[in-house]
């Protein structure tokens, strides 16, 4: 089945949506003016607060700019950003972004140079995420400006020298080194909105139209994935054959036309389910706490003091003093080997799904991958539970009533479970295989739903 017939229209919405995308390709210059508008806003929010001293204990986010600041990005805009992801599709990529909007602007100006082979390896973003995660943690990314300038600032300056050396007038970065991108292709694929491509009509287009510059180099007459679009309207209506439009959000893993690729699969498992799940945890993890007094009180009781020693620079690892926040060698070792050694191992363990269902039914639709980016709904809760841990931080800290809170979280992670156990039923009526080994299938995709979950109710509900 095409994803053709998966797409669905609520009555009377779909003049609504195909406007809504026209006036996005027709008013392009409100829509740079507001690029630059978020671009000035994004660089004063990154830059000031890491020149400011600590808030005193009585400052609020209302009154301080440095808490302001921390509460805008992390609180606020990241939460926000992948729920738009998860909603809209890559309308941030598109509309929004910063980076990719200076990215493209500047290589107009640039070399303009030919892409190498190195630069399309499709592993690019999962790495980038991986190692952005890992040294954002150890550096304490969420609470001091100092480090978001690093690592916001430093992926900005990469992004324009990107924009510089390669393509004329694209987002080569956005494409394919962006730290954020698998994760936003990722939640992009289960998006109710998209810009769905008629081939026929195009194909039978005639006379003059205006050529299209699509900024991410996606081919747009063979277009079937919100993954590597950036929702940004600018192909709207053209040859009559592109229109922005409702779906399901089951369609694009269901479509046979839209291939499962391993390196989204590989994202999902490991990036989104895997490390990303480690690093909100391991600040919250008695397992961990309990692993570091033993080892310090190993290394004391054996005169070994290295470990113990607290001279790192705060752009290697958290080093500030004046805030009675200093991590030793045996912190930043730890967390390191909490990351990477516990966020793959669990990525290793969600993958027995996949593989064991796609084992059971044994078809080439049926791969380990689709099966695995079935549990896009749960990556898309998961992500989005661990973000707000950091808005939930800051109203605490501001006094507001959070009751709520529990219901939420329980809320949300039963609605990405729920979703992700749909999703691969529907997979699985797909396809002619016996009925018992559809069945094993299922118990198989029921693993890594529940192994999400179990880790979620720890952190929230138990430890």
């Amino acid at each position: 089945m095409s994803e053709q017939t998966l797409v669905f229209h609520p009555p009377g919405s779909r003049g609504r949506l195909e406007k809504i995308g026209l006036f996005l390709r027709r008013h392009r210059g409100p829509i740079i003016a507001l690029q630059w508008l978020i671009v000035a806003v994004y660089s004063v929010l990154v830059v000031v607060p890491a020149f400011l001293p600590l808030p005193p204990e009585q400052a609020h986010i209302w009154n301080n700019l440095r808490l302001f600041a921390q509460f805008i990005f992390w609180g606020v805009w990241w939460p926000g950003v992948m729920i738009a992801t998860v909603t809209l599709g890559r309308v941030w990529c598109g509309i929004f972004c910063p980076e990719g909007f200076i990215s493209e602007r500047v290589s107009a100006y640039g070399r303009g140079k030919a892409l190498p082979r190195w630069l399309k390896w499709s592993g690019w973003p999962f790495l980038a995420f991986v190692c952005t995660t890992v040294y954002g943690q150890l550096i304490s990314v969420y609470e001091y400006p100092q480090a978001a300038l690093l690592v916001l600032g430093g992926s900005t300056i990469a992004a324009i020298g990107i924009g510089l050396l390669y393509g004329r007038e694209k987002r080569i970065w956005c494409r394919y080194l962006c730290p954020a991108s698998g994760v936003f292709a990722v939640l992009a694929k289960i998006a109710p909105f998209h810009y769905k491509v008629d081939r026929a009509a195009w194909d039978r287009h005639e006379g003059d139209f205006e050529p299209v510059n699509c900024a991410p180099l996606v081919d747009i007459r063979r277009m079937t994935s919100a993954s590597e679009c950036h929702a940004c309207g600018r192909c709207a209506g053209q040859r009559d054959a592109i229109r922005l439009t409702w779906r399901s959000p089951f369609a694009e893993v269901l479509d046979p036309e839209n291939p499962a690729k391993t390196a989204d699969a590989v994202t999902l498992l490991f990036g989104v389910l895997g490390v990303a799940t480690a690093a909100f945890q391991w600040t919250v993890s008695p397992w961990l706490l309990r692993v570091k007094l033993f080892l310090a009180e190993w290394l004391v009781d054996h005169d070994h003091f290295a470990l113990l020693a607290d001279d790192a620079p705060w752009w290697l690892m958290t080093h500030y003093p004046e805030a009675s926040d200093v991590f030793t060698w045996l912190d930043g070792s730890l967390i390191l080997a909490y990351l990477i050694g516990g966020g793959f191992l669990l990525g290793s363990l969600l993958l027995l799904g996949p593989l064991a269902a796609a084992r059971a039914i044994r078809t080439p639709f049926h791969s380990w991958q689709r099966f695995a980016l079935s549990l896009s709904p749960m990556a898309a809760a998961s992500i989005i539970l661990g973000l707000t841990m950091l808005t939930v931080t800051h109203l605490k800290a501001e006094g507001f009533w959070l009751g709520w809170l529990p219901y939420f979280r329980g809320l949300l992670l039963a609605a990405g479970a729920l979703g992700a156990v749909t999703l691969s039923v529907k997979l699985l009526a797909r396809g002619t295989a016996p009925a018992s080994r559809k069945a094993i299938a299922a118990l198989a995709m029921l693993w890594p739903v529940s192994l999400m979950c179990i880790v979620w109710s720890l952190v929230f509900f138990y430890w």
